[in-house]
């Protein structure tokens, strides 16, 4: 398959121009999100959506969260990353295999629907974590596009992929919420430097490669600023699969936890890497013949135990 989007090949970087659609659904009045947000999200590469679950519902998936981060022998030890410099959890992937309540998230009509309206396409989990920044120790995630990653070391060929993240415990402007570089997703930034074997291994607590220059990244937050959405547990922000965000570290008492889900169009399945011999694990990146998700409806409460 033909290189669109070629990056850690040349000597220095540059801003090509996106080659695909943001929104690939037509708007309709059945639609699961409103024509004005269907518009910002193509215009602003995100969207934050309050509102979504009820009170006992956001209780039920932070206890499915703590149940994981309690007992991380019952997890499967490859999907646990450690911080850099501590061995306190910062990620545990594949979560909606691991925990029922988070498999019923990920199927929830309130959010694959949304998916499935923005890629224009039945969706599937490319991957799932449980992203958790502990108080006074969490550490930075760099600016980075994912879709940048996930072409070059994945095989993701076309920008048909979103992310969301599910609050479960408040995002303030203080505890190293994301930070997201509006419009920034309808240009790619390449990157520079050849991939070594078994990136992930050290990407997943501090990125080396695939990281953005500083030249390009000021003239991108120049010429759209810089935005750090914050909301209470429950608030869902989603964004495009090529939007530059990153985030502080957080050196307060308050943690930071949310449950990431990435969202990948059937059309749009992994091939071969782009810039790696060796693709990275199964629980980064589901490989094979994706299988569309059922969609659930009703109460996540009711549906599963924590």
């Amino acid at each position: 398959m033909k290189d669109l989007y070629p990056s850690r090949h040349a000597a220095s970087a540059e801003l090509l121009p996106r080659l695909d659609p943001v929104v690939h659904g037509d708007w309709n009045p059945d639609a699961p999100i409103s024509e004005a947000q269907a518009a910002r999200f193509d215009r602003d590469g995100y969207l934050v959506l309050e509102g979504v679950f009820s009170d006992a519902e956001v209780a039920h998936l932070q206890g499915a969260a703590s149940k994981l981060l309690a007992d991380p022998a019952a997890l499967d030890a490859e999907t646990i990353v450690a911080e850099p410099q501590s061995r306190e959890i910062r990620s545990i992937f594949e979560i909606h295999r691991q925990s029922d309540a988070m498999a019923r998230l990920a199927s929830d009509a309130r959010l694959a629907d949304v998916a499935r309206f923005l890629l224009g396409d039945e969706v599937y989990i490319h991957q799932s974590r449980l992203n958790y920044k502990p108080g006074f120790k969490g550490k930075e995630f760099y600016w980075h596009s994912d879709f940048e990653t996930w072409h070059v070391e994945d095989g993701m060929p076309r920008m048909r992929a979103l992310s969301m993240s599910v609050l479960l415990a408040e995002n303030t402007p203080h505890n190293g919420p994301l930070m997201v570089i509006p419009g920034s997703h309808r240009s790619y930034l390449t990157c520079v430097g050849e991939t070594p074997d078994d990136h992930y291994l050290s990407s997943l607590k501090k990125q080396e490669y695939g990281v953005p220059d500083e030249d390009h990244l000021a003239e991108l937050a120049h010429d759209h600023g810089i935005v750090a959405p914050t909301g209470k547990p429950g608030t869902v922000i989603l964004f495009d699969c090529n939007l530059m965000h990153g985030s502080n570290g957080n050196i307060t008492p308050f943690p930071r936890a949310n449950a990431f889900l990435v969202y990948n169009a059937v059309s749009n399945r992994l091939e071969k890497p782009f810039g790696v011999d060796k693709p990275r694990p199964w629980f980064l990146a589901h490989r094979g013949e994706p299988e569309p998700l059922t969609i659930a409806s009703g109460t996540l409460v009711e549906a599963v135990p924590a």
